[in-house]
């Protein structure tokens, strides 16, 4: 059957242009300049409709160098970009002069994966960003990597309550290990039960960490039915996590991948939810 998807998760770098200091001294093959235009043939191989860039790097270049982006690729509808929410007075001074005005300005994210505090959201400024990001109805991405990361989210969604929040990656479950489900199954049966988390279906091939022909559909079916049995089929979505996801295969593969794992739990309609009705709500997205 076929689906409209929406790839709610692609990433660019420039770094010709802008400093990503995550890769300063990486030997992979992320440690180059990947631009939209590369990803073309196989979006199309893939049957990716519409996208939505994902920031790489806290900085204003980064979100600007998307937003361009998005300017002069008519299938890319959206960003997620981001502000400086330890500045609460900056953040609303930027989103109302400049970013709000942008019509693909669809969200905020921080990388609070590579803060040594996994506590970095419960920053009393921070919260009071998190409180404006309510006020002009943004979402927010939660890219975290570790339990206490779910913790700290949780613990965001009480302080914060109108706070639509985004769980990336699934927050990288413990697949490695083939555990089920252990203390990521049950933080996330916690964020289930707040109507305003929602899960990204992303990345997982990478959360295996295993070689790109050494993982497959068994590896991380689990934990996707997992995650739709307590989030449901309206607050799940799916992301591609372009360039990362090459560490783990090709683009194409990985959505064939997710889709045919959709088709083997869902009913049509809810696959449509999942590949593109839920994330054009979240994102509130023009197509």
């Amino acid at each position: 059957m076929e689906h409209k998807i929406i790839d709610t998760h692609v990433h660019i770098w420039d770094l010709e242009h802008i400093h990503y200091p995550w890769l300063d001294g990486d030997t992979t093959i992320l440690n180059r300049s990947y631009a939209v235009a590369e990803l073309e043939p196989e979006r199309k191989k893939a049957g990716i409709n519409y996208g939505v860039f994902v920031q790489a790097e806290d900085s204003y270049a980064d979100a600007d160098y998307m937003l361009a982006m998005c300017e002069s690729n008519p299938w890319m509808v959206g960003a997620v970009c981001w502000v400086p929410l330890l500045n609460p007075e900056e953040v609303e001074k930027i989103l109302t002069e400049k970013y709000l005005k942008n019509k693909y300005f669809k969200g905020v994210r921080h990388l609070i994966h590579f803060d040594n505090n996994p506590q970095w959201m419960l920053n009393k400024k921070v919260l009071e960003s998190l409180n404006i990001l309510v006020k002009y109805n943004l979402p927010y991405d939660v890219v975290g990597i570790l339990n206490d990361h779910l913790v700290t989210a949780l613990k965001v969604a009480e302080k914060v309550p109108g706070l639509r929040m985004v769980i990336d990656h699934l927050n990288q479950p413990p697949i490695s290990k083939n555990e089920r489900f252990g203390k990521w199954g049950e933080l996330m049966r916690e964020a289930a039960q707040h109507q305003n988390f929602y899960s990204k279906i992303s990345g997982l091939g990478t959360v295996t960490k295993k070689n790109e022909d050494d993982w497959g559909a068994d590896d991380i079916k689990p934990y996707v039915e997992f995650t739709l049995e307590h989030f449901g089929d309206d607050r799940c979505f799916c992301g591609g996590d372009w360039p990362v996801s090459l560490l783990a295969g090709g683009y194409a593969r990985t959505w064939k991948t997710y889709v045919n794992i959709l088709e083997e739990l869902l009913t049509p309609e809810s696959q449509n939810k999942v590949l593109f009705n839920n994330a054009a709500r979240f994102y509130d997205l023009p197509v």
